[in-house]
């Protein structure tokens, strides 16, 4: 600041001295010109005039040149001096802060001290090696002389220092070793959202993640232009809760080390509005070290990973036979034998092997009674069902990374049969997520995302995809399944979920394995005004004690699930209640509500 007034204070006495020169002189100087044209000789006195006036006039066009420098280098940022020494060399930029929905921080920028050479004012190159090497052992000293014995104006020696080096840097007091203030990203909760956040690269630019879909937003360019440095940028505010995060993944990690997975993951959505308000995928990572997400154990299988989901994916067939209209809550179904195409068998796990009505093939998760159902609707009924709940595109989020479902190449009878109990058809759990959503919340289609959304918003992106008669069965049917059937480890006091396990036999050597199983659970709550769906899913659980040998979801995902709703719902703002009604009452009330 001191510079500054100097600067200013000299600029000012430069400009009153020009004010105050006479114009005599002005007109001498005229006449020291016309005379070295050969246009007459003037008198002695009137040259030296002159030429003292243009010596005045060069001084002072160099005195005014100092002093605006002077202001220009007071004035600019830190680190701003250095950068003009920088030609490919990139400066870590400024970025804006990633908030939860509630203002609280998920990611954000500190300043750190980096270490930079100017090799041209060096005066020893060895010493200044051997005095930097003993502060900061960890640099490489062959390269830390190469780039310090050049012939560069500017070389990066380290980034991000720490307060401590710089002081005992400084104190050595090295020519041409000077420090530059960076941003650095910091993520406060480590590996709470670590997938869903991303991470930065040494500049300060993302490359993975929200950060990356942030720069795609247009901080990239400013980053190229140079504008992004030290600028004050409006945060991104994500539908996320930092605290139903917490949560989420405090049970993800105890399920996956009590049941002995190798992997979980799992999502808590807002049903109505598509908005993501947590997600986590273990093993996971410390957003601060970016180099764990590396680890290729540690992908988000949320949206990067294909699976066959199981009996999850029956609701969606559910919904496919009672929205057609072929089939109603009171049809009936043949389960007393098996389905045989050519030398592949489809059965039960828990043969029932008589006529089942629609809710009882819901509540034993009977392949037979739901292959049948998908076979009378046929092939190409089926492909457009699943295509319409978006289950045949790859689904596109703010994240960058996501994969491609794995569809059948050749789709005959077979392929329906088995896709319509969750085999033979690959997806983005994600995906699968967004389809039940549809199936409880009146029947739209909405995009998921990980920002918030306005009720207009809301609307706009909302696509109908079945009748609202059919989500109110699919509503009865899941709590019914709560009540009475495979879900019922899920169904938590006061909250009126509503479920569907799934499990499924993961492919090892292209055949299916008997003891490789990846166990899903969907719930949604209340089923009488439905707001959040919760997916936990469990990587090859192993029956542990008190499951009594079996490693189903709903032995390990759904009593799972039931201890997340139990935390997260009063965070939520969904307390729970005493007066839950019997599952027979939300087909009841929607024929009333239709009545009126």
């Amino acid at each position: 600041m001191a510079a500054f007034r100097f600067a200013a204070s000299c600029l000012s006495i430069g400009l009153r001295w020009l004010a105050m020169l006479p114009l005599r002189l002005l007109r001498a100087l005229v006449g020291v010109v016309r005379s070295a044209a050969g246009r007459g000789r003037p008198e002695p006195h009137a040259v030296a005039r002159a030429r003292i006036l243009l010596c005045m006039i060069v001084f002072g066009c160099v005195y005014l040149t100092i002093a605006g420098r002077l202001a220009m280098f007071a004035s600019a940022p830190d680190g701003a001096l250095a950068r003009r020494g920088v030609a490919s060399d990139a400066v870590a930029s400024a970025r804006p802060d990633i908030l939860d929905r509630h203002g609280l921080v998920f990611a954000t920028d500190v300043k750190s001290s980096s270490l930079f050479g100017e090799p041209k004012r060096l005066i020893d190159v060895d010493e200044a090696v051997e005095a930097l090497s003993a502060v900061l052992p960890d640099l490489d000293v062959g390269e830390l002389r190469k780039r310090l014995d050049s012939n560069r104006g500017f070389v990066w020696l380290k980034r991000e220092i720490t307060p401590q080096q710089q002081r005992e840097i400084h104190n050595l007091g090295i020519p041409g070793i000077g420090f530059m203030t960076e941003n650095r990203r910091v993520y406060p909760g480590g590996n709470l959202g670590a997938h869903v956040l991303g991470s930065v690269n040494i500049d300060n630019q993302g490359i993975a993640g929200l950060e990356k879909w942030v720069d795609s937003r247009g901080l990239a360019d400013l980053h190229l232009a140079g504008f992004a440095s030290d600028r004050q940028q409006e945060p991104v505010e994500l539908a996320m809760d930092l605290r139903v995060q917490h949560v989420l993944r405090d049970e993800l990690f105890a399920a996956k080390e009590k049941f002995k997975a190798i992997a979980a993951a799992g999502t808590v959505v807002d049903v109505r509005t598509g908005e993501i308000v947590a997600m986590a995928s273990l093993p996971d990572f410390d957003a601060n070290d970016p180099s764990g997400a590396l680890n290729p154990k540690a992908l988000n299988r949320l949206t990067t990973g294909v699976f066959e989901m199981g009996s999850t994916f029956k609701a969606l067939t559910f919904a496919m036979a009672l929205d057609s209209g072929r089939f109603s809550i009171n049809s009936t179904l043949d389960a007393r034998g098996a389905l045989h195409f050519g030398k592949f068998r489809i059965s039960d796990y828990h043969a029932e092997n008589r006529v089942l009505t629609l809710p009882e093939v819901f509540l034993v998760s009977s392949n037979i009674g739901t292959a049948k159902m998908a076979l009378a609707l046929g092939v190409d009924a089926h492909k457009a069902f699943l295509k319409k709940m978006g289950q045949l595109d790859r689904l596109r989020t703010e994240l960058p990374e996501s994969a491609a479902p794995i569809v059948p190449k050749r789709w005959g009878d077979l392929n329906t049969a088995t896709i319509a109990f969750g085999h033979g058809l690959a997806v983005a759990p994600l995906q699968a997520v967004m389809a039940v959503n549809a199936l409880v919340n009146g029947g739209y289609l909405i995009p998921p995302t990980f920002l918030k959304r306005t009720p207009e918003e809301v609307q706009e992106l909302s696509v109908r995809v079945i009748k609202p008669e059919t989500s109110a069965k699919m509503r009865y049917l899941l709590r019914l399944n709560a009540e009475k059937g495979s879900a019922k480890k899920a169904n938590t006091p006061g909250y009126y979920v509503g479920a569907k396990t799934g499990t499924a036999e993961k492919v090892v050597n292209g055949r299916y394995s008997k003891t490789k199983l990846l166990t899903t659970f969907t719930a949604v709550f209340p089923m009488d005004d439905p707001q959040y769906l919760v997916l936990v899913m469990l990587d090859e659980p192993q029956a542990v004690e008190g499951t009594y040998g079996y490693a189903t979801a709903g032995w390990n995902a759904a009593p799972t699930t039931g201890q997340i709703i139990s935390r997260v719902g009063p965070l939520l703002g969904i307390m729970p209640r005493t007066d839950l009604p019997p599952a027979e009452s939300l087909l009841n009330d929607y024929k009333i509500a239709q009545a009126q």
